[in-house]
């Protein structure tokens, strides 16, 4: 399980000072990431490649609200691999280690030239299941 702490800033948060909705998807981008970098997958050379990973569906749960200044984790962890995808598993929780969010993200892999999905490359791959 990676592990990405997160400060909450004014910015993230709406007039009630509580976080807005959306920016919990943004902290749950950040801690695949730098999971992902953490493992070694640098996903701007795969784009070079006209590789992508792209978020195909998404099943969220709102549990407490995070605040102004609060500090967060972002808990990431792989659920399943497929052939051409790789699903997550993300929890947010505060310093009280209340769950605040979860997450349960299918990502794809693409071609971006022809924007259909591609079998995952064999070294990342190989990466991503020994992580799991």
């Amino acid at each position: 399980m990676f592990k990405l702490p997160i400060r909450i800033y004014y910015e993230d948060t709406d007039a009630g000072g509580i976080v807005y909705h959306a920016n919990y998807l943004k902290f749950c981008e950040r801690g695949r990431t730098e999971y992902l970098r953490h493992l070694g997958i640098e996903q701007d050379e795969y784009l070079k490649q006209n590789i992508a990973f792209v978020v195909k569906s998404m099943q969220i749960d709102f549990k407490v609200a995070a605040k102004f200044n609060d500090e967060v984790v972002v808990l990431t962890e792989i659920k399943q691999i497929k052939r051409a995808s790789v699903e997550f598993i993300q929890t947010i929780i505060n310093n009280k280690e209340q769950s605040v969010f979860t997450a349960d993200v299918q990502v794809a892999c693409i071609d971006l030239t022809k924007m259909k999905p591609k079998a995952i490359p064999s070294d990342i791959l190989e990466v991503l299941e020994s992580a799991s």
